[in-house]
């Protein structure tokens, strides 16, 4: 196993391999479908992002309530492939980590090597158990979307592998 600290260097993430098994622990924001589009049409625009992308990775879940007395609730990973249309875009602004569940298109597995990323993939159906390796979780972007809102969240020991 290998142990990955988020927002991490380029070298750190040069020295992945497909089928690595990673435990990360950083910050990171949670990002979905919604969320994505307003990225890229504010990137299309030439506007300002409410976070940056450089460096940064981002989650592909949408969190369920929040218990009372945690920190998050069931936190899984979605279906990648909803964000391919607007992965490469992000990519060309600095992101360097995805994590989320399923198979990528074409193009955007040739712009995570063009732009030296890396795509983690979560074990779907453990969402409970995700949940809890989150230490914190606030939003920070597009409350109105509710659960499609960006979250920034800290993680402790959150299993993956590189896919």
């Amino acid at each position: 196993m290998k142990h990955l600290t988020l927002p991490a260097s380029g070298s750190a993430l040069q020295e992945l391999k497909k089928g690595d098994y990673v435990s990360v622990s950083g910050t990171i924001f949670a990002a979905r479908d919604m969320a994505h589009a307003r990225l890229a049409s504010l990137i299309s625009e030439g506007k300002p992002l409410p976070i940056p992308l450089d460096g940064q990775s981002i989650y592909y879940m949408g969190p369920s309530p929040t218990p009372p007395g945690h920190i998050a609730g069931s936190a899984g990973p979605t279906t990648s492939s909803r964000m391919d249309k607007y992965t490469p875009i992000l990519l060309g602004k600095g992101l360097k980590v995805m994590i989320g569940k399923g198979a990528r298109s074409a193009e955007v597995k040739q712009a995570i090597v063009d732009h030296h990323a890396v795509y983690l993939g979560a074990i779907g159906g453990a969402g409970a158990y995700l949940g809890k390796c989150i230490t914190s979780m606030r939003c920070v972007a597009f409350e109105d979307l509710g659960p499609e809102a960006i979250y920034e969240l800290t993680i402790i020991d959150f299993p993956a592998f590189v896919l």
